[in-house]
């Protein structure tokens, strides 16, 4: 089995650990966070930690193993960088809400929505990964991402944003038809209760995602 470091990079924080190891660590984040910053930090706070291979879990759009837009909450440089030489390892690219996907999966057909800063998406069809951007969806007099995101928790409340999560579950899991629908993501444990059909996603799964992502398919065993 490979040891892998799997670095999750969030608006706020980046938690990392590594195969074998039990307890995340995590370090501020934020508007300046650079590429280069991250890869210092995470270096530092793993020093010890035996690791072959690095998964990064990015918080935006990741295209063929390639990031396709600089992040919103971060700062600037993340595109051109060069994760491989900075790790000096193999790095496999993912965005963060895929990742949480890909760690909660447990057979068939799974929706998943991330409630953090933004609203993160994924699908996975019985074992095929597939990110999605539902966040910029037209939705009301905004996005979705601008009613069920923190912009939206913060501006409407707690009760209303409820509501509106409701909502946008219910309209997806019409249009998708998932057997499975997980909530992931730093602010699911604001809501009062789940709407039907969902089941809570927990942190630990972005990490076992990170793992999984250096393993064979599910369907190629």
């Amino acid at each position: 089995m490979m040891n892998v470091l799997v670095v999750d990079v969030g608006g706020t924080n980046v938690k990392i650990l590594a195969t074998g190891h039990e307890t995340a660590r995590k370090f501020p984040s934020g508007m300046t966070m650079t590429p280069e910053r991250m890869v210092l930090g995470v270096q530092q706070l793993a020093a010890e930690w035996q690791y072959e291979a690095v998964t990064i879990g990015y918080p935006g759009p990741v295209l063929k193993g390639r990031l396709a837009a600089e992040p919103h909450n971060l700062g600037p440089g993340w595109m051109e960088f060069d994760f491989q030489a900075a790790f000096k390892r193999p790095v496999k690219l993912i965005n963060d809400a895929a990742m949480q996907a890909l760690g909660s999966y447990e057979g068939g057909r799974m929706l998943f929505l991330g409630l953090g800063t933004g609203l993160g998406s994924a699908l996975i069809v019985e074992g095929i990964l597939q990110p999605l951007e539902l966040a910029h969806l037209p939705y009301k007099k905004g996005t979705f991402e601008d009613y069920v995101g923190l912009r939206g928790l913060e501006r409407q409340g707690r009760k209303k944003w409820q509501g509106y999560v409701e909502d946008i579950v219910a309209r997806l899991i019409a249009a998708l038809e998932p057997d499975d629908v997980v909530l992931g993501g730093g602010n699911v444990k604001k809501l009062k209760e789940l709407p039907p059909g969902c089941r809570a996603g927990n942190n630990a799964s972005a990490f076992r995602g990170g793992f999984r992502l250096w393993e064979p398919p599910m369907g190629s065993k």
